[in-house]
């Protein structure tokens, strides 16, 4: 195994590099499913049937809410990743910490929102608009769900072990992940909700 200390600490050694390599492409297989799920909400966003149109439907507040924790929780993963480089193990914790609670958040808002479609009679049945977007926003949630799960795995290893070179490549590619989810947040912000506030 190669250990190159001119590199950040999460690509040092031949295996790390592979393991970020290997999660790119995992990742080029998510813009294909989230990808093809917007294909299937922007084909079926005006089969409404007898339900609500997505201008009856969407609340702006929440949805700021949900892309503020979002970002937010972006930019501290960002600082962890930060922290890690410098070997600050502490204030790498505390940003984990603010990542998950705003990804925390977020779920909590998102999920806060879906009861109030079901309340308002907007269910998964009640349209092909509404099964689409239940199934884009839902897949999105229930990464971000696992995110947190993955995070909090992390964050223990990093309290237990420090930070080392395999916390390291695992916190990095976390964060990959964490961003990507970010960014498909953008588009359903953008193309899903302010579209259909319109």
């Amino acid at each position: 195994m190669k250990h190159d200390t001119s590199l950040a600490l999460e690509y040092r050694t031949e295996e790390n590099e592979n393991r970020i390599l290997g999660f790119w492409l995992f990742l080029g297989a998510e813009i294909v499913l989230f990808s093809t799920l917007f294909t299937v909400f922007f084909t079926l966003s005006h089969r409404y049937g007898n339900g609500p149109t997505p201008h009856e439907l969407f609340e702006l507040k929440g949805v700021l809410w949900e892309t503020f924790l979002l970002l937010t929780s972006s930019f501290t993963c960002g600082l962890a990743i930060h922290s890690m480089r410098l070997g600050l193990k502490k204030p790498m914790m505390t940003f984990f910490i603010i990542t998950m609670l705003f990804g925390l958040g977020f779920l909590g808002v998102e999920v806060t929102e879906f009861i109030t479609y079901v309340h308002d009679g907007a269910t998964i049945q009640t349209s092909a608009f509404l099964s689409s977007l239940f199934t884009l926003l839902g897949t999105h949630g229930a990464h971000v769900t696992f995110g947190l799960l993955w995070g909090t795995a992390i964050m223990i290893q990093v309290k237990k072990y420090g930070i080392d070179e395999a916390t390291a490549n695992k916190s990095f590619i976390f964060s990959l992940y964490w961003h990507f989810l970010d960014v498909v947040w953008i588009f359903i912000f953008s193309f899903v909700y302010l579209k259909g506030l319109m």
